[in-house]
């Protein structure tokens, strides 16, 4: 089955469940969510309403129970983990509350571990992991430690790493979480900067309502539905 080609991301009744000590518990519910090239939408709900299971799915890192999953019109509910991971690396980047940088690698090595995982890995592609952390404001920085880094600027490389394939479609879980506010807004412009500049669509789940408000679309996660 087909989905429409307009949407780069679709889901249709997407359900989810986790194990509970007596029964299973329900956290998404009929899911349904659909995304336009070039577009940006926010997600929000209260701690453990499942943003970030809903994201997980989306990306195809968690199986959903129920429904389906359209990438670029092509129904990937039921790839294989090889080929899903295959399409996921092509298809998307993400920036994590966590950052999830390699400590034994620099800025420049990080960003290019996109890549490398892609199985692309040559003078074009180190050029543009140049390009990008200069991009993101990160110039004299390349060559250091990202354990010798800030918090912001931790960030700013995975920002750069997310956009390393060059793919359609950004997902942030909280980019913003582990940071300052001070430095926290500032990510949150570079990354909307970015997006916009380069037309990416970008799903952004956050709890802050300032940056919600600052993507085209604005959506809320509550009881597994989203509102």
């Amino acid at each position: 089955m087909n989905t429409s080609t307009q949407h780069l991301l679709e889901a249709k009744a997407l359900g989810k469940e986790f194990p509970g000590a007596d029964q299973s518990i329900a956290v998404l519910t009929g899911v349904d969510f659909a995304l336009r090239p070039g577009e940006s939408v926010s997600i929000r709900g209260e701690s453990g309403s499942g943003k970030s299971t809903l994201l997980n799915v989306l990306s195809g890192l968690e199986r959903a129970d129920a429904g389906q999953l359209f990438w670029q019109g092509q129904d990937v509910s039921r790839y294989s983990l090889s080929k899903l991971a295959a399409a996921r690396t092509r298809f998307m980047g993400f920036v994590f509350q966590a950052y999830y940088l390699a400590p034994e690698l620099n800025a420049l090595e990080n960003v290019l571990l996109g890549a490398r995982i892609a199985g692309r890995v040559d003078a074009t592609v180190r050029a543009r992991a140049e390009a990008l952390l200069v991009r993101v404001g990160l110039k004299e920085r390349m060559k250091h430690a990202s354990t010798k880094m800030s918090g912001g600027e931790r960030q700013r490389v995975a920002v750069a790493r997310a956009l390393i394939n060059d793919p359609p479609l950004v997902l942030a879980d909280e980019p913003t979480g582990n940071l300052d506010e001070s430095t926290g807004l500032a990510v949150m412009d570079l990354l909307l900067e970015i997006a916009g500049e380069a037309q990416k669509s970008l799903v952004l789940v956050t709890h802050n309502p300032d940056f919600a408000a600052r993507t085209q679309r604005q959506l809320t996660l509550h009881w597994g539905q989203l509102a």
